[in-house]
């Protein structure tokens, strides 16, 4: 077993005492890196990816529905070996980035699994060879076989956009060279270090300083952070460069009409769906974030704001850390206020170490909910510094284990939602969490601050993720028209800012290389507007749970169980809502815009 580094969590928490900070124990997955587990696992995973091809290459066509079915199982086997193994891996890598062992021990581990699955490359070309009449007899000949029906429709929507098998081999083998640049971004980011006040501190941390009370202390980090991200510009654009050449190589061989079309395929939803969203979030700007900044410019009493005001705490808010025992308690209660089986599932995260909390050095930066394999449980990685809004983060990524855990019984194949409703749950979660936190408010000025906060959280959610979708697509297509200099980057990351944030901004020099710590950008194009429909999606939802509460928990918990086995239509039915409908946008940012209402009303 190797020996962590030990870091004292206070000190990475500024010196604030937190309480004692969750480590996640990684031995549900496997012992050691050294394990002879994962040795044993390793081989079985290329002994079974071997006979795999051995017994199905070349004869799925002859395949009767019991065949069909148990080739499935296996094949849903390989895959959950192969994801407990990557997820042992990879959430070693997150707890310590810097760490040579850990990089290495991930790398060797995803070199290994691509060579062992190059075998089963096979499987989606041929399933898709396969005529629809075929399928659909299979599928209506075994009730066990039919429910995996969704899981192959989405497989066959990439049918047009199938390569010849030479190539699938090929480009499969060549994906380690993508997470290659993916790895370079990483590792540059977690090794970048930042200087306020004397203080050497981590992107985390630094980033956090935009949230603090003194505009001093964020006017300095906010430089601080141009300072160094223009010092590492070039690394950052010839990432994003060889990332979005590499997606225009692989969208023209594909035949993809754009540049998002893949990203729509995966996540199951319709180009005018996340059209009519992205329009109607555009539209409604002046309406949320214009209306709600120049709100803020008078609170804060400045003539003009600037980027390190966007996220300052309110004049009224106190500088109130919040100890990890409180913030426990404050989701767990606003999830068994709801429903009891909902904090029933959220107990273990606390209880078993299934949550990393501190913000150590080299930890990977943000927050995310992982959920490794169906036979295991998700695991929480946080950067908890005592932040009000660090609850609500908490609230959100507990929200999305709950969704994991509630989703495995689906199996490997069916498991996972597509990104436009694995927001759902999280963003529930927040929404429960701040509803009970308003419901508790002693005071009108409490209720404003809880008021604005959700704001900010809901335009960061819906207006700066639409923002940042516009910036993608403006990248990827000037992308197309050759090489992009750092300078040229910076001119469309400040093209959409300024629309989005409205009047009251100025915009410091340096702010046009934001757009470099990103880590969505390089991990998964085009994933942002996902955190767009999730939020609105959830405010159509919630309002609903107002409106007509009786039986909605367990309509609520049956959406969460069908994991990926429902297209958002018929997850969406029972509630008499529908995405493609354009107006079901409107009733989501209408949420928005009532709590605008409410703001301005308290100012009269």
């Amino acid at each position: 077993m190797t020996v962590r580094p030990v870091f004292d969590a206070t000190a990475a928490a500024g010196g604030k005492n937190l309480g004692d900070l969750p480590e996640w124990d990684l031995t549900d997955l496997y012992p050691a890196p050294d394990a002879p587990e994962v040795k044993r696992d390793l081989d079985w995973l290329e002994d079974a990816c071997a006979r795999f091809a051995h017994d199905y290459e070349g004869k799925l066509g002859e395949l009767d529905a019991a065949g069909f079915l148990e080739m499935i199982q296996r094949h849903e086997k390989i895959e959950a070996v192969a994801g407990r193994i990557m997820s042992f891996a990879g959430l070693r890598y997150y707890q310590l980035t810097i760490d040579a062992e850990r990089a290495k021990f991930l790398s060797d581990c995803q070199e290994k699994i691509t060579h062992f699955t190059t075998p089963l490359v096979f499987f989606t070309l041929e399933l898709n060879r396969l005529d629809d009449e075929v399928l659909d007899g299979l599928f209506a000949a075994d009730a066990e076989l039919g429910r995996y029906k969704p899981a192959f429709d989405r497989i066959r929507a990439m049918k047009p956009h199938q390569l010849s098998d030479e190539m699938e081999h090929f480009l499969h083998d060549m994906g380690v060279v993508g997470d290659a640049w993916e790895r370079l971004f990483d590792e540059t980011i977690a090794g970048l270090s930042f200087t306020v006040d004397g203080e050497e501190m981590s992107i985390e941390s630094t980033l956090n300083l935009l949230t603090e009370q003194d505009r001093a202390k964020r006017e300095a980090a906010a430089h601080e952070l141009a300072r160094v991200f223009g010092q590492n510009i070039r690394t950052f654009a010839r990432v994003h460069n060889t990332q979005a050449k590499e997606k225009e190589v692989m969208d023209r061989w594909r035949k993809m009409p754009t540049a998002q079309h893949a990203r729509h395929l995966a996540n199951d939803v319709e180009p005018e769906v996340v059209e009519a969203l992205r329009n109607a979030v555009v539209n409604a700007y002046p309406r949320l974030s214009h209306r709600y900044y120049e709100l803020k410019r008078k609170w804060l009493g400045l003539d003009r704001m600037q980027v390190w005001d966007r996220n300052a705490p309110l004049p009224m808010e106190t500088d109130r850390i919040v100890g990890w025992d409180e913030a426990e308690k404050t989701v767990m209660d606003a999830y068994a206020g709801f429903d009891p089986r909902m904090a029933e599932i959220a107990e273990p995260f606390f209880k078993k170490g299934w949550i990393d909390a501190a913000a150590n050095p080299g930890k990977a930066p943000g927050a995310f909910a992982h959920p490794t394999v169906t036979d295991a449980h998700p695991y929480v990685l946080l950067n908890y510094l005592g932040k009000p809004r660090d609850v609500m983060t908490l609230a959100h990524e507990l929200g999305h284990g709950v969704h994991q855990v509630l989703a495995a019984g689906q199996g490997e194949m069916l498991a996972s939602t597509p990104l436009t409703l694995a927001e759902t749950a999280s963003v529930f979660g927040e929404m429960l969490t701040f509803r009970r936190l308003l419901d508790q408010a002693k005071d009108k000025a409490e209720r404003k601050v809880l008021l604005a906060g959700k704001v900010e959280d809901m335009i960061n959610t819906v207006v700066r993720q639409i923002a940042f979708y516009d910036f993608e697509c403006k990248l990827h297509a000037a992308r197309r028209g050759g090489e992009l200099t750092p300078e040229d980057i910076n001119a469309l990351w400040m093209s959409v800012q300024a629309e989005s944030l409205g009047d009251a901004f100025d915009f410091m020099e340096g702010y046009e290389t934001f757009w470099a710590y990103i880590p969505h950008f390089v991990h998964s194009p085009f994933y942002v507007y996902a955190y767009a429909f999730g939020d609105g999606l959830v405010n159509a939802l919630y309002a609903e749970y107002e409106a007509n509460p009786e039986g909605f928990q367990d309509k609520y918990f049956d959406m969460l169980k069908a994991g990926g086995s429902k297209h958002h239509k018929a997850l969406l039915a029972p509630f008499g809502l529908d995405a493609t409908d354009p107006k079901f946008w409107d009733k989501g940012l209408s949420m928005i815009e009532g709590f605008i209402d409410e703001l301005e009303a308290m100012e009269d």
